[in-house]
């Protein structure tokens, strides 16, 4: 008798290796070439903000980076949503590791788990940054290699 795989349950960690494997396809189509980033990049597509990619770590297989908006707030740059994302080349996945604290939109508030298990918050955050990859993507956003601007972040 043949068995068909079952399928993984939300918020397994079976479920989140895809959602980590989808991740990576949806940065894909923002970044132009997702094996060579530069130090900062930005994005500014007619219809959004501009988002920011700014380098933090290369390795071997691993490129950690951080994708925010940067927001004035009575004069001040505030970072929001403001998502520290690893890509792990080998195994073609990216995944959220942290977000900020507080949101400053009511909109991103809601992802934000109460203390739960681990697992839970992963999901939360790594769902989180595949919706927004998808909106980024429908707004327009490419990264390109050498068009670069300092965040408020590297201003500093």
């Amino acid at each position: 008798m043949l068995r068909l795989p079952r399928p993984t349950r939300t918020g397994s960690f079976a479920a989140l290796m895809s959602l980590y494997e989808s991740n990576y396809v949806r940065l894909g189509w923002l970044l132009s070439d997702i094996d060579n980033l530069d130090r900062a990049m930005i994005s500014s597509p007619d219809d959004d903000l501009p988002l920011y990619l700014d380098l933090l770590d290369t390795s071997r297989y691993t490129t950690t980076f951080r994708l925010t908006y940067w927001f004035d707030d009575d004069g001040k740059a505030v970072p929001d949503p403001d998502l520290r994302v690893r890509l792990y080349h080998d195994a073609r996945m990216a995944e959220a590791m942290a977000c900020t604290q507080r949101h400053l939109h009511d909109a991103l508030r809601r992802f934000d788990p109460a203390p739960v298990v681990e697992l839970s918050r992963r999901w939360t955050r790594n769902m989180m940054l595949n919706k927004w990859l998808d909106y980024c993507a429908d707004k327009g956003h490419l990264f390109r290699i050498r068009e670069t601007e300092a965040s408020p972040l590297l201003i500093s």
